[in-house]
């Protein structure tokens, strides 16, 4: 099983450069990599000054890189959820699916699913082929959104599928009493039941990644020596405390940019701290990614099962 990171953090704070350090530092101490990117912006390919594409491109001999087409996998996921109703409910030809997932593409919550089948398609069909997979996040509010949808939508399904074995109940409730009754002739036995199969196999994709944020992944939050960014931080610990998924490291960017006193909040000061600082001259190449200095950071993560 691979081992999985996320990189969070306020719009601007460094996520990309840091999650591409730290990935980089990973493939040359030995470990077989790929860092995807699931921000809309991409700026991935840039810092690593390389064409990306939806599929793992070669950056090093250990280390591959992807950004996720985001365009794509709404697609993808309206797709599957016409296919699916199509095959549920076959025999309604007066509802217009067309119709109502063209309105659904626009719909709030479809980008995050969208981001979530991407991230299980990503640890389901590549990770194996790795050691670690990196994953360089969107701003905060998508991020937090898509962390806390198994959990939410987990509770959901939970609730529908007690709903449907019900309404299963009640048909064979008819069945019994009126055998030539046309209910008597639908489905009645949950194991057959189409509907509440695909209940029972959408609960179980949302529990595995329920566990994969809370059981196996490292979540390092960066900030930069500003309110606003250790703000939006500590809105992020807060969640994923209440989502219980454990941050594992705060990472402190672009020291030095300013000469303006700066202490780091109480509720963050008790994780693993690591500081990085301001790079004037940008990121140009992989070896400045390298002198970012992620080295100490991947050694903490690599070290911390060990140290559990």
């Amino acid at each position: 099983m691979n081992d999985t990171a996320f990189f969070l953090g306020k719009g601007g704070v460094g996520k990309t450069t840091l999650s591409g350090a730290f990935a980089l530092s990973l493939a040359r101490a030995g470990k077989k990599v790929l860092i995807a990117s699931l921000d809309p912006a991409h700026n991935l390919g840039d810092i690593l000054d390389l064409k990306l594409t939806g599929q793992p491109t070669a950056v090093e001999p250990r280390l591959d890189a992807l950004e996720v087409d985001l365009a794509y996998w709404v697609n993808r996921y309206l797709e599957e959820s016409r296919s699916q109703m199509k095959a549920n409910y076959a025999y309604n030809t007066t509802f217009n699916l067309d119709s109502f997932f063209n309105i659904i593409k626009y719909s709030p919550g479809t980008e995050e699913y969208a981001v979530l089948w991407a991230i299980e398609d990503i640890h389901c069909t590549l990770g194996p082929l790795y050691d670690i997979v990196v994953f360089d996040t969107p701003p905060t509010a998508l991020s937090l959104r898509f962390l806390s949808l198994p959990v939410i939508s987990g509770l959901w399904v939970k609730e529908l599928r007690q709903l449907r074995e019900k309404i299963l109940s009640k048909r064979q409730s008819v069945a019994r009493i009126n055998p030539d009754s046309p209910i008597a002739a639908s489905c009645v036995d949950k194991n057959e039941d189409k509907v509440y199969g695909q209940l029972k196999i959408i609960g179980q994709r949302l529990g595995a990644l329920e566990h994969l944020f809370s059981k196996e992944s490292f979540i390092c939050v960066i900030v930069n020596p500003d309110q606003l960014s250790v703000d939006e931080a500590l809105r992020i610990q807060e969640e994923l405390t209440r989502l219980g998924i454990p941050l594992g490291a705060i990472c402190i960017n672009k020291r030095g940019i300013s000469d303006m006193a700066w202490e780091q909040h109480p509720s963050l000061a008790t994780y693993p701290q690591y500081d990085f600082n301001f790079t004037r001259e940008g990121i140009s190449s992989r070896e400045a990614l390298v002198d970012v200095g992620a080295q100490p950071l991947a050694t903490y993560f690599l070290n911390r099962k060990t140290n559990a």
